[in-house]
């Protein structure tokens, strides 16, 4: 049997993680008893004190188990904690000498959305690909310069340690970790009974482009204001750099670290977020969307579409476009 660790964080903490992980874990013990299996998880709350109360007052969680009295686990759950994650991260820190030494003994680690940044002050993060909710993957890469953390994975595996994309991406990461110690029949039963869409990839589709400005470089935010006022102009790196006096090289350094994106990835990201609003509310062709947002090459207008949201642009027209689809 394997055990598993329900992390129980103060702070204003996703219940949804805690009690849907919970609740599907404990079916995934159901249905093998049903077949005359033995449960295969044993699942515990495992937490800092004995009660855990919400700060909105409203809830309460009563762990199971307090942290040092767990010797060993086979499986750490860390849920989304909200709000300020250096805080967060100091209220909890007497989980994350535990967490450490239980990995290092053999325990595999999964966290839930920006859970990721509880689990990155472990440090054990370090030179592995996570992911985390796309509205934070650049607070998180600020935080946290040494993970590989990717913006477009729905979920992510690396040495024993697993997380998922934003929200209730969780339920996806639960289904592959169900397939991966339940077997796949298990995991089809499951996301049938729960209506999960088993197999989905990617967090790409969700993704609203905002800009990355939360840094203090003036040029680099009036090159990326400059960008978003006029990208269905024809944008270069040398027009860039000549308007705010710098060398291309300079202005290439200091975009890509301002932003996490280079001069042409940040331009072609805006084209794509006003084609895929364009998409949204709006009765236009492909052709017509693409012209609008300044690409004249249908393949290359296509391509990097697909790149950005993981879908096509028609399927991401089919997708979000409700006027047309009930049409």
């Amino acid at each position: 049997m394997k055990h598993v660790s329900i992390l129980i964080p103060r702070g204003h903490t996703s219940l949804v993680n805690i009690e849907g992980t919970h609740q599907i874990l404990s079916e995934v013990n159901n249905l093998r008893v049903e077949r005359g299996n033995t449960p295969l998880f044993n699942i515990k709350l495992v937490g800092l004190s004995n009660e855990t109360s919400q700060p909105s007052g409203l809830f309460t969680v009563n762990p199971q188990v307090l942290v040092h009295d767990v010797k060993k686990t086979d499986l750490i759950i860390i849920p989304a904690v909200h709000g300020d994650q250096g805080k967060a991260a100091e209220a909890n820190k007497e989980f994350i000498p535990w967490i450490v030494d239980q990995y290092h003994g053999g325990t595999e680690l999964v966290s839930f959305c920006i859970g990721t940044f509880f689990l990155g002050a472990t440090g054990l993060l370090e030179g592995k690909q996570c992911t985390t909710h796309w509205r934070f993957v650049n607070e998180f890469r600020a935080m946290f310069p040494d993970a590989d953390v990717v913006d477009d994975k729905i979920m992510t595996e690396d040495s024993g340690i697993y997380t998922s994309g934003g929200a209730y991406s969780y339920l996806n990461l639960l289904i592959y970790l169900i397939e991966k110690y339940a077997g796949r029949e298990i995991a089809i039963l499951i996301s049938k009974a729960f209506m999960i869409d088993i197999d989905r990839v990617s967090q790409s589709p969700f993704i609203i482009f905002q800009g990355q400005k939360t840094h203090e470089d003036e040029p680099i935010r009036k090159a990326q204001e400059f960008i978003e006022k006029n990208f269905q102009d024809k944008i270069t790196v040398e027009q860039l750099a000549s308007l705010y006096a710098l060398s291309r090289r300079n202005l290439e350094r200091r975009f890509k670290k301002a932003t996490c994106n280079t001069v042409t990835e940040y331009i072609q990201r805006v084209k794509i977020e006003a084609a895929k609003k364009n998409f949204e509310t709006s009765r236009k062709n492909i052709n017509e969307v693409m012209y609008d947002v300044g690409y004249l090459d249908t393949k290359a207008f296509r391509t990097t579409f697909k790149k950005i949201t993981g879908l096509s642009p028609i399927e991401y027209r089919k997708k979000y476009n409700r006027e047309l689809a009930v049409a």
